[in-house]
């Protein structure tokens, strides 16, 4: 199952998914007997205490000490979409954090947090910003002093965003300049959505990060990054009535903010199929197509799921067999569903093995998707696929970080942490006819969107 793209720093923290054992062996037996019981099957964060502090802050914590680990994490809920003078502003201030405060100076937070054992980052996408902690019991009051200090006391100054300025354009250069897939992407989204604002890049255009004067960087912070508009996670080893007295403490002096600006995502519906070309020096083209999908949370999405991955789930898949396998006309085939909080994106691409057609490989492709649309999928691979999505499911149990991140996301996309069961139970509905029905609703050749990158034609002798 595809997520959106996020831009962290260069410390960037997957958080390791090490799946216990007695979870996969009822789930990866390919007979229906043998899975687990999503009515009796244990979930964590049932257990989830929400605390509202009078300034709006959510305190969401889930107390477990069977790992000596507390994993931290404040949801900003501001990401590019919500920009709107300067792009690049929800991501600039990513890096911003980390560079200084009334009280602490640049990078200090980092390595105090670093000198201790523990793991410290963040990451901003379309829809939402996170800053994260993963440390050991005792270093839990040190980390909360430190998130309440670079939330009320932030330095924004000329002085202090030049330099960032600067880290931000040279990671814009080295993801999306200078990268040919970086390129596509950026083109395929813009292309996509000729509306909203999911349509800007999260690193944002160069010019609005070298321009966005110090006033506009901060009334963004003034305006998002309040009480009312955050969400903090604190799950594993500590305790709780302790932990929420420290944290009413050191938070309960930030001022709520009424109301919360949003820029309207609303996208008209795509009337006919869209292409571009971008000219890059590669030696293997590049392929990318993308529909409009539904938001996160549709009656749609699981199996939506369910065709992503008999399209691209793995090299078994049926992209990869067909592009890579069988006509050799591209090195990786891959996609899936891209949930957002207010759209989404059924998205696919093939990598061009060098000397190979791009039209080819486009044909292909598109054949694996009327493929589906018109004949339909096995019972065979839509239980593959629905195994593959449970076991990556579970998986979501398995540390502190990876809850505390399921239950931050969960809590500010629907307002509420959806339990497994139900999450499994509505997987496990998806039926052969419902695949079919999805991609002749959503996948419709004259709605989708197309990019090519391809190296430029040779220039004429004598030409600048």
């Amino acid at each position: 199952m595809a997520r959106g793209s996020a831009f962290g720093r260069s410390r960037t923290h997957r958080g390791a998914l090490l799946v216990a054992g007695v979870l996969l062996c009822g789930l990866a037996s390919p007979a229906p007997a043998a899975r687990a019981d999503s009515a009796t099957l244990s979930d964590p964060a049932e257990k989830v205490i929400e605390t509202v502090l009078e300034n709006g802050l959510r305190v969401l914590t889930l107390e477990d000490h069977t790992t000596p680990i507390v994993s931290l994490q404040l949801w900003v809920q501001v990401g590019s979409k919500d920009e709107s003078r300067y792009t690049g502003l929800a991501h600039l201030f990513e890096h911003m954090m980390f560079k200084g405060s009334k009280n602490v100076a640049p990078e200090v937070h980092a390595r105090l947090v670093e000198a201790r054992g523990g793991r410290v980052n963040a990451f901003t996408s379309r829809d939402v910003t996170v800053y994260f902690e993963d440390v050991t019991a005792e270093s839990l009051p040190l980390v909360i002093d430190l998130e309440a200090e670079r939330f009320s006391n932030l330095v924004i100054t000329e002085e202090s965003l030049a330099p960032e300025r600067q880290v931000v354009l040279e990671e814009r250069r080295m993801r999306v300049d200078d990268s040919a897939n970086g390129r596509g992407f950026e083109a395929l989204m813009a292309l996509a959505w000729r509306a909203n604002t999911y349509r800007w890049p999260v690193i944002g255009w160069p010019e609005d990060v070298q321009k966005a004067p110090a006033e506009v960087c901060r009334e963004f912070f003034e305006t998002y990054y309040v009480p009312n508009n955050l969400a903090l996670v604190i799950v594993g080893d500590f305790e709780t009535e302790a932990t929420l007295a420290h944290v009413r403490r050191a938070f309960g002096s930030l001022v709520e903010r009424e109301p919360i600006p949003r820029n309207p995502v609303r996208q008209p519906e795509q009337a006919g199929g869209r292409r571009a070309t971008v000219h890059f020096d590669v030696q293997g083209s590049l392929l990318f197509a993308a529909w409009h999908a539904p938001a996160t949370g549709h009656a749609d999405a699981e199996a939506l799921d369910v065709a992503s991955q008999i399209l691209s789930g793995g090299r078994s898949s049926r992209l990869y067999r067909s592009l890579v396998y069988e006509s050799e006309v591209a090195l990786s085939a891959h996609g899936g569903y891209w949930e957002l909080q207010e759209a989404g994106l059924f998205y696919a691409m093939a990598s061009v093995r060098p000397g190979a057609s791009i039209e080819e490989a486009e044909a292909l492709l598109f054949e694996q998707i009327a493929a589906i649309r018109e004949e339909g999928v096995s019972a065979e691979e839509v239980e593959k696929a629905k195994r593959q999505l449970e076991v990556s499911l579970i998986e979501g149990l398995t540390t502190n970080h990876a809850l505390a991140a399921r239950i931050g996301r969960e809590t500010l996309a629907f307002g509420r942490v959806r339990p497994i069961a139900e999450r499994l139970d509505a997987i496990r509905r998806v039926e052969v006819a419902d695949v079919q029905r999805v991609a002749q609703t959503w996948l419709q050749p004259e709605k989708r969107t197309v990019v090519q990158v391809v190296a430029p034609p040779p220039r004429e002798e004598g030409a600048p």
